[in-house]
């Protein structure tokens, strides 16, 4: 974590970047999390949900125990500042790797 309080504080976060093609594993926050898009052009995806792009300014919000990923497009590197609470000292579950057919669908396309 790039910056943590100590308790009774529970938040934590850190400012991430990933390169083009680079994305985190599926996983889930006990008291959700909020992402800030920095900079870049990201992805992100709940569980049973289309993939949606992120750009700059954008505000995020993972709700508690909902599985999703985040990370970078295929061309284009990202760059976030994620922000969660601990639940019994615990920040995040993470699962299994997001896949490359998973990961390749990408966001819908608009008319």
């Amino acid at each position: 974590m790039k910056f943590q309080r100590e308790a009774p504080s529970r938040v934590s976060g850190a400012t991430v970047t990933f390169e083009p093609g680079a994305r985190t594993a599926w996983h889930s926050h006990p008291l959700g999390q909020t992402l800030i898009v920095l900079s870049g052009k990201g992805w992100t995806q709940c569980e049973d949900g289309p993939i949606i792009e992120i750009n700059p300014g954008d505000h995020i919000w993972c709700p508690p125990g909902h599985r999703h990923w985040h990370g970078a497009t295929p061309t284009t590197a990202m760059t976030h500042v994620a922000i969660h609470e601990a639940l019994d000292g615990k920040v995040v579950t993470w699962m299994k790797h997001v896949s490359d057919d998973e990961y390749r669908v990408g966001p819908p396309v608009s008319d």
